[in-house]
């Protein structure tokens, strides 16, 4: 379900843009536009949907225009032309105190340098949204008490900000954000100013806050790593425009031109590419039900080595290997009694990077099973598939 939509967006910054407008919408740069006009062009008929529930990361140099077009979001900044649509109301075409309204119920923004007042309590800080809002003390303090539990400031409400870390400082922010259980949360820079370990450690908080919360995060970064790492899909921008819309395995492996293609090159693909991105369907033999002449035949036709055994509720149980089977068949053993029980399982989640020192301890000898939480079986992992990762080209097991 749709949460933002962004339909033609376009910000030129200077009084008379009809004119820059026009020669944007006819194809000239923003240099030639900027040097026929004067004008700076900051966003470029940008168009793009966010879905509920989605962290929808944007990211970019500095002067790709990720900033201006978040602020474009809340109308901070008013775009020159474009619609924006949250839950389906244009907010471009919204009289100020309907867009206030929305900016209080259904938008909260997490700022790169914390804009927390220094001379509030942590907690004072936390529940100044609500203070405007007309929220009654009582109720407020509760709900920021609330909220710094959850970002684990537990017990420093009545400290200043100043008597915190940088980390604990944009958890304050963070809270003070959530204090008002927005649909939205906007976030500008939020980690650039954090030292490198902080910073990841609040990347991590972010993921687990939004399992639980699963609120629609409009995150800015100039970080690919952290653009990969965080979002679910990634707008990558150059020149105040849209270059690639994707998942991160979308941009790193179908990289949109070479602008894209550099700017990903150095990406180790088996830290970003998941389990489900290269596994492929496993072939079975039913315990039970399907003995070690079938399963030799189902070998042959397929042209494997091995199937995965199952239970009747889809459980894996282990693998069959061809050798076990004919073991079983001139010694009169059933399935159950050659399996090799001894077998990887991961989750379809799991990265690539998880998956190999495990695979590697085996020397690749059977492949991986994929298994839901229940230990039902997805699908099967072989080195052929790792190999091709390992060597950033993707495909299917062999």
């Amino acid at each position: 379900m749709k949460k933002i939509e962004v339909r033609n967006v376009t910000k030129i910054f200077g009084r008379t843009s009809k004119k820059a407008l026009k020669l944007l919408i006819n194809g000239v740069d923003k240099k030639q536009i900027y040097k026929k006009t004067g004008l700076t062009v900051g966003v470029n008929q940008v168009s793009f949907d966010v879905e509920t529930g989605e962290i929808f990361v944007i990211m970019g140099l500095s002067g790709s225009g990720k900033s201006t077009l978040l602020r474009m979001l809340n109308r901070l900044i008013e775009p020159t032309v474009g619609q924006i649509f949250i839950d389906g109301e244009d907010i471009v075409q919204m009289p100020i105190t309907q867009l206030r309204h929305i900016r209080r119920k259904k938008l909260a923004m997490v700022f790169q340098h914390f804009a927390l007042f220094p001379h509030r309590t942590v907690r004072e800080n936390v529940e100044y949204g609500l203070e405007i809002q007309g929220v009654e003390i009582e109720q407020r303090k509760n709900k920021a008490l609330e909220v710094l539990q959850l970002v684990g400031l537990d017990g420093w409400g009545e400290r200043y900000p100043d008597e915190l870390s940088g980390g604990m400082q944009q958890r304050v922010g963070l809270a003070r954000a959530l204090a008002n259980d927005p649909d939205i949360l906007m976030m500008d820079e939020a980690f650039s100013a954090l030292d490198p370990l902080i910073r990841k450690e609040m990347q991590d908080e972010l993921l687990e806050l939004q399992r639980s919360l699963q609120r629609t995060i409009i995150f800015i970064t100039h970080d690919l790593d952290e653009a990969l790492r965080i979002g679910d899909r990634i707008a990558l921008m150059r020149d105040g425009s849209i270059v690639q819309i994707g998942t991160p395995e979308e941009i790193l492996t179908n990289p949109a031109d070479e602008y894209v293609k550099k700017f990903v090159e150095d990406v180790n693909l088996t830290d970003i590419l998941t389990i489900e991105s290269i596994m492929r369907k496993g072939e079975t033999v039913l315990i039970g039900r399907e003995g070690c002449r079938v399963a030799l035949k189902k070998m042959r036709e397929k042209g494997i080595p091995t199937l995965v055994a199952i239970d009747r509720d889809k459980k894996v149980q282990g693998l069959l290997t061809a050798d076990g089977a004919r073991k079983a068949l001139e010694t009169g053993k059933s399935v159950a009694d050659v399996l090799v029980h001894d077998v990887v399982q991961v989750s379809k989640e799991s990265s690539i990077s998880e998956l190999l020192p495990i695979m590697a301890e085996q020397d690749f000898t059977h492949p991986a099973v994929v298994v839901d939480d229940n230990q039902r079986l997805i699908g099967i992992v072989g080195r052929g598939a790792i190999f091709a990762a390992l060597a950033g080209t993707g495909g299917e097991d062999k």
